[in-house]
C-alpha cells in the first residue's frame, strides 16, 4: 500500500469560487502529512465567474486575474488533478475521471480513478436554454473563460467589419447588433459593459467606430429585469440602460434562435450579429442521478442541511450544483457566489467534524444583498438582506465600492491576507498602466 493510500483522502471536484476556497482551507488546515487534499478541475486556471461579462467585453484581461491551480495548490497544500468528472463509484469510494485529449483528439491521459474518503462536488452551473429551439446552435454563452474569450473575439471582428465599412462609406448604415436573452445580473451587466467597450475602441485603432454603432437588445421573459432587486432599483437600472441606448424588452418570451436573430413569442424576429443566452442556470447534465445520488429536475444534487448528499454522508455538494433548503426556509439557496463562499466554510467545518467524530452543524445562508454593476456608468443594489430583517437600497459610488469588495474578499479567501492585499494593490496599478480594453 502506497503512502498516499494510508492518508485520509479528501477530493474536491470543481475549482470555482466555492471549490477553490474549500480546497485552500483544507490544504492549509491539514497539510500533507496525514491528509491528501485533491482538487479535480477541467480547466488549468481559475477566473471568478461574476467577472466573465467583463472578460467577454474586453474590459478585463483574464490573464492578469486568473489563478493557476498547480502553483496555487503547491502554495496551499493540495494537489491539482487536471480532468473532468465522469462518474462516481460509491461502493469502492472512487471517482472516474474522463480521458484527457489534446486539440487534435489524441489521448494525453487515459481514464483515471481517484479514491476518496470524503468527496465534495462543487461543479457550479451552466446556462439553461430550457430546450428552446436553435439556442444551442446559434447562441453564445458565458459559463467559462473559453466562452467569454470566444464572445470577445467575435465582437471585435464585427466591430472591425463595421469600422472598415464606415471608412469606405461614411454614410453607411452599418451596425454591430447584439441580442442578450435574460434580464438577470449577467445580461444587464454585459449590456452596460458593451457600451463601455464600444466607447473605448476609438482609442485603439477603430477611429470611426463608437457606441453609436452598437445596437443592444435585452430580452426578458418576466415582467421586469433584475427580479432579485427591489422594483425601484430595477427600474433605475432599466432607465440607465435605456439612456445608454439599450432596447429593453420585458414580458417577452423567446421561442427560437436562428442564424438571423432571436424570435419572440409574438413572432418578432430581432436580428443580431451576436446572440447571447443568459436566461437561467442549471447544474451540468452529467450530474443527473450520478452515482445513484438524488438530483432534481435542474440536475442539482439534493443535500441535507449539513450539505451532505441525501444518500451518502461521505459526499457533500456546495455552490450552484446543489439544491439546499435551509432549516425554517421554503425556498432553496440561490445560485450566487456569496452562497458558494458561505457553503465552503460550512462544508470545511463539517468535514473536520466528521474527521474528529464530532457533531455536524446545519448550513445557514445569510443573504448579504444583491449588487449589479452597470460598468463605469452606475452600480445599483440592496444590502444586508435578512441580516437586519430588511434591505437597504444603495446606488452610485458606495454600491460600486461594495461590488468590488466582493471580489476582494474572494482574493483574500484564496490567497490569504498578505498576497490578497498585494493583488488588490496591483489591480489598482493595472487600471492606470494597462490598456482599458483587451483586444487580443
Amino acid at each position: 500500500m502506497g503512502e498516499r493510500d494510508k492518508k485520509t483522502q479528501i477530493v474536491v471536484v470543481g475549482g470555482g469560487a466555492g471549490g477553490l476556497e474549500l480546497a485552500t482551507r483544507l490544504g492549509a488546515h491539514y497539510g500533507r502529512q496525514k491528509f491528501d487534499i485533491i482538487l479535480v478541475e477541467k480547466n488549468s486556471t481559475h477566473v471568478w465567474k461574476p467577472l466573465l461579462h467583463e472578460v467577454a467585453a474586453g474590459a478585463l484581461d483574464a490573464n492578469l486575474d486568473e489563478v493557476g491551480y498547480r502553483s496555487h495548490g503547491h502554495r496551499w497544500g493540495y494537489r491539482f488533478f487536471y480532468g473532468a468528472l465522469e462518474d462516481i463509484d460509491r461502493d469502492s469510494r472512487q471517482v472516474s475521471i474522463a480521458p484527457i485529449l489534446d486539440e487534435d483528439g489524441r489521448e494525453i491521459m487515459g481514464r483515471h480513478r481517484i479514491r476518496y474518503d470524503y468527496l465534495v462536488l462543487a461543479l457550479g452551473s451552466v446556462s439553461n436554454d430550457f430546450s428552446t429551439r436553435g439556442v444551442a446552435e446559434h447562441c453564445l454563452f458565458l459559463d467559462s473563460r473559453i466562452q467569454a474569450d470566444r464572445f470577445r473575439a467575435q465582437l471585435l471582428n464585427h466591430c472591425l467589419r463595421v469600422s472598415r465599412t464606415l471608412q469606405n462609406d461614411p454614410n453607411a448604415d452599418a451596425m454591430v447588433r447584439v441580442d442578450i436573452v435574460g434580464g438577470g445580473a449577467t445580461g444587464v451587466e454585459l449590456a452596460a459593459e458593451l457600451y463601455n467597450a464600444a466607447a473605448g475602441l476609438r482609442h485603439y485603432g477603430l477611429e470611426v467606430f463608437d457606441e453609436s454603432r452598437l445596437t443592444v437588445t435585452l430580452i426578458e421573459a418576466g415582467p421586469r429585469i433584475l427580479p432579485m432587486l427591489p422594483e425601484k432599483l430595477a427600474d433605475a437600472a432599466r432607465a440607465e440602460l435605456e439612456a445608454l441606448g439599450v432596447r429593453v424588452l420585458t414580458g417577452t418570451p423567446v421561442v427560437e434562435a436562428n442564424a438571423r436573430g432571436i424570435v419572440t413569442a409574438s413572432g418578432e424576429l430581432i436580428e443580431a450579429d451576436l446572440k447571447v443566452w443568459t436566461a437561467g442556470v442549471k447544474a451540468p447534465d452529467f450530474l443527473k442521478d450520478i452515482g445513484g445520488l438524488e438530483t432534481n429536475r435542474n440536475n442539482q444534487l439534493v443535500v441535507r442541511p449539513t450539505l451532505q448528499t441525501t444518500r451518502d454522508e461521505r459526499i457533500f455538494a456546495i455552490g450552484d450544483c446543489c439544491f439546499c433548503i435551509c432549516a425554517g426556509q421554503t425556498r432553496p439557496v440561490p445560485p450566487r457566489a456569496q452562497a458558494a463562499h458561505q457553503m465552503a466554510a460550512t462544508c470545511f467545518a463539517n468535514i473536520d467534524a466528521l474527521v474528529r467524530g464530532r457533531p455536524l452543524k446545519d448550513f445557514s445562508y445569510h443573504d448579504h444583498g444583491s449588487l449589479v454593476s452597470l460598468s463605469r456608468f452606475s452600480t445599483v443594489g440592496s444590502l444586508m438582506g435578512n441580516l437586519v430583517g430588511g434591505r437597504m437600497a444603495i446606488e452610485g459610488r458606495l454600491a460600486r465600492f461594495v461590488y468590488m469588495s466582493l471580489y476582494r474578499m474572494h482574493l483574500i479567501a484564496i490567497h490569504g491576507w498578505i498576497k490578497g492585499l498585494a493583488l488588490i494593490a496591483v489591480g489598482h496599478v493595472n487600471q492606470i498602466v494597462r490598456p482599458r480594453l483587451k483586444l487580443h
